[in-house]
């Protein structure tokens, strides 16, 4: 019997990609393979490019708003450029399509040059093929500094754990609409879902700051993203259930569906935040600087912990929103 690719998952599919990559081209000429985002020597700077792909059934919760497809689309794919550090220089968009009615089109594309013109990031170019739904490919292309630009590797045991903002809150827009429950009152939850914001400018201030050991962006999940921080930096995690962002809306929300806060705020993503570690004084500075939430400190022990509000401390299964998982 031949295995299938569900049977590794998304993130063990792009490790053996890469693997295999790296068998070939070697490692000096690959940077930042297996982070967020691909490097390009350019001199002073490094040229930042990363590709994201959505399909209509799987990534956007109300098709029935074009706009908001087109704005995502860009948004996934700056997020990317956020946790590198990195400024956008310009997007491409391919796009794979049924055989739409013009405005409906017309309107994704407003999203897009909309989402365009707030990252600063001009539509250079693209491509367009037929399928049997909407199909949208984005790449994004950044410059960042050689010296400042952020990476998955580097935390050190004693350095703390950050986020950048409220966790859980997208996750709660998306379940909500996908439920058909009214949305009225939950208003911001749904924009989170709908309209994400990539956190660039954090993550240019956390670039340009120099105190930062590590970082990526919430967009699988918050234990997901620490084991990537984990495994790049060779350490371990601990993070504090009474110091985690939980968006106030939430507990709210989550009551309505019979689902668990904590549950959507560590593994479901959608956040578009950055989590990222520092040392204790450059977490002090960086507060000065911009809104950060302290939720723990990096380890050695090589896995993820969680303190409860209790005091207990138990491990973290490392898991998240996977492509590719089997059902």
């Amino acid at each position: 019997m031949h295995d299938r690719i569900s049977s590794l998952g998304e993130k063990k599919l792009i490790s053996r990609i890469i693997s295999r990559s790296r068998s070939v081209f070697g490692s000096s000429k690959l940077m930042g393979l297996g982070d967020d985002a691909a490097l390009i020597d350019a001199g002073d700077d490094y040229l930042v490019l990363t590709s994201d792909l959505l399909l209509e059934t799987r990534h956007f919760p109300d098709p029935g708003r074009p706009r908001d497809m087109g704005w995502k689309t860009v948004t996934v794919n700056m997020s990317d450029l956020a946790a590198m550090g990195s400024r956008p220089e310009g997007f491409i968009l391919s796009a794979a399509l049924p055989d739409l009615e013009l405005e409906f089109f017309d309107s994704i594309m407003d999203g897009v040059i909309e989402a365009c013109c707030h990252y600063q990031a001009p539509l250079m170019g693209g491509d367009t093929n037929e399928a049997d739904e909407i199909i949208l490919s984005g790449t994004a292309i950044g410059r960042a500094a050689k010296d400042r630009v952020l990476m998955k590797s580097g935390a050190r045991p004693g350095d703390l754990v950050a986020v950048t903002g409220p966790l859980g809150v997208g996750a709660a827009g998306t379940e909500l609409i996908l439920s058909g429950k009214s949305t009225e009152g939950f208003e911001d939850a749904v924009e989170r879902s709908l309209r994400p914001v990539a956190r660039i400018e954090d993550g240019i201030i956390l670039a340009e700051s120099g105190l930062v050991s590590s970082a990526t962006d919430i967009t699988d999940g918050l234990v997901s993203e620490l084991g990537e921080l984990m495994d790049a930096s060779g350490t371990g995690m601990r993070i504090y259930e009474e110091s985690l962002p939980i968006g106030e809306e939430v507990p709210e929300i989550a009551a309505i569906l019979g689902m668990d806060p904590l549950e959507l705020a560590l593994y479901y993503g959608e956040d578009f935040e950055l989590v990222f570690t520092a040392h204790p004084a450059g977490i002090e500075e960086l507060s000065t600087m911009m809104d950060i939430h302290v939720i723990g400190e990096v380890t050695g022990g090589g896995s993820i912990e969680m303190v409860d509000k209790d005091g207990a401390t138990y491990k973290l299964q490392v898991r998240g929103y996977e492509h590719l998982s089997p059902a």
